[in-house]
């Protein structure tokens, strides 16, 4: 027989979304079990966010100290030792694993390392949500018996048809981060966030780097002006962008490297490199997690769910990757936290998507929150913008990172706030100004008249919502 354990909540999958709901729902008294297959910290901690943005700091490093002269700072012989690069990244993953764990200790939280699945009505339970633990191992299952289900399992790294990873020619995100060795030469299919924080990263290790984009522009979600500038100054860096272009996966050879060719028009053209980086997007992690033992409607692929993240067998909740929507970890964890205290009849108010700031941590970053220039028009508003450049704030001529600028964009009508947008130096730390400014409803007259410190790199955002009226004063 089967061991088997009673929970107020049991969370499938141990990631960002899932640990920080299971730590809030002990915060109000639940007993709690999470069941995670990999490690706890999921993908944003083992492959995706962290390791990331390690390898970023790295890349911009080894880029700013080959700058170092500019600043009156001699330095020979500049190496990149790339082994280290990657032993830095795994001690940064487990320092904030271990702290995971920790905090799961802390709440008092068990934790069940196997694969969970959703059973249907059982000597267990009479509806469905008993949650059966499979261990790599082959110990003899657990069965799990809770009050409620939160599934937050996230998603995977997408390939396409005739593209299949193989961990060597033709990468995942996934693969990338476990490189032993850079490549020469690699070609990104992909100009979304993901394949463009890459192409950043690799072009400042040295990569010559080519990206290859289906559509006519790069980072489609991101407002115009935006994509445009970080284009621009990836190209200075030496990324090479091919828009407008359909790789045609039959042509794709692997031997010494890989060589693949694009249509590009009525034309195509061939392209050749050590390895292929496949940046186009991620899927749920929904299959053999047992949905079909239960009424929980999918659809494109996303599980359904209410504004509160209830599927609808109503005692089983959804977040993160795995509903589709915004697929970040911050969203995530926040819709856990929803989820929870829903659960815990708390009267949580629903997530207001249009105040979640994103962030992309190329080399120039950009940020932003709420709605872009094209979609404000689009919800027909009639609006004003106002933009301001870096280049006239002193503290970016000190930093030597003066390119870039943000952009306010209001309703003309009502004077609300209705997006902000940056690109430029450390703009993904900036962005939460404008994201509590949309939070309180704020107006750019407000924005402008929080004093902001001199000299510093956030007087940018004064003077932007100054500039919406025209009153901008170093400019």
């Amino acid at each position: 027989m089967a061991k088997e354990k009673d929970y107020d909540l049991v969370v499938l999958g141990g990631g960002t979304g899932g640990y920080v709901a299971a730590i809030r729902a002990s915060q109000l008294g639940m007993q709690v079990a999470v069941v995670e297959k990999a490690e706890l910290g999921g993908t944003c901690l083992h492959r995706g966010c962290i390791p990331s943005k390690a390898l970023l700091r790295s890349a911009e490093v080894y880029r700013q100290t080959k700058e170092a002269a500019d600043y009156g700072v001699d330095t020979k012989d500049t190496t990149l030792n790339f082994p280290k690069v990657q032993e830095r990244k795994q001690r940064i993953i487990q320092s904030l694993h271990q702290g995971v764990q920790g905090l799961m200790k802390k709440g008092k939280i068990d934790v069940y390392e196997g694969f969970g699945r959703i059973l249907g009505p059982s000597i267990f339970s009479p509806i469905p949500g008993t949650i059966s633990i499979e261990y790599a191992n082959g110990e003899e299952n657990t069965m799990l018996v809770p009050k409620n289900v939160l599934i937050a399992t996230g998603s995977k790294p997408k390939s396409l048809p005739g593209l299949e990873f193989d961990s060597t020619y033709v990468m995942s995100s996934d693969d990338a981060l476990s490189m032993e060795e850079l490549p020469e030469k690699i070609v990104i299919v992909g100009g979304g966030v993901i394949g463009i924080e890459w192409a950043s990263m690799l072009a400042d290790f040295g990569v010559e780097v080519t990206v290859i984009e289906y559509l006519e522009r790069i980072l489609p979600t991101e407002d115009v002006a935006i994509a445009k500038e970080v284009e621009k100054q990836l190209k200075e860096k030496g990324v090479s962008f091919i828009k407008g272009a359909k790789v045609l996966p039959d042509t794709l050879q692997k031997e010494n490297g890989v060589t693949v060719k694009a249509e590009i028009g009525d034309k195509e053209e061939t392209f050749q490199a050590d390895r292929m980086l496949i940046s186009v997007g991620r899927e749920a992690n929904t299959t053999n997690i047992g949905l079909e033992n239960t009424d929980i409607v999918v659809d494109n692929e996303v599980i359904q769910t209410n504004s509160y993240y209830q599927t609808k067998e109503s005692h089983i909740y959804a977040i993160g990757d795995v509903i589709g929507g915004m697929q970040l970890a911050h969203v995530a964890s926040h819709e856990g936290i929803i989820a929870v205290e829903h659960m815990a009849d708390k009267k949580p108010l629903p997530m207001d998507y249009d105040s979640v700031s994103s962030c992309i941590y190329s080399s120039p970053e950009a940020a932003s929150v709420g709605l872009t220039e094209q979609q404000a028009k689009e919800k027909g508003f009639d609006i004003k913008t106002g933009k301001f450049p870096f280049k006239a704030v002193g503290k970016a001529l000190v930093h030597g990172e003066s390119d870039g600028f943000v952009k306010i964009i209001m309703d003309k009508k009502t004077e609300d706030l209705l997006g902000v947008h940056m690109v430029g130096p450390h703009v993904t730390d900036m962005i939460s100004e404008a994201g509590l400014a949309k939070v309180l409803d704020a107006t750019p007259w407000e924005i402008a008249h929080t004093v902001h410190p001199h000299p510093t790199l956030s007087e940018v955002i004064g003077e932007a919502a100054l500039a919406v009226e025209g009153k901008q004063i170093h400019g």
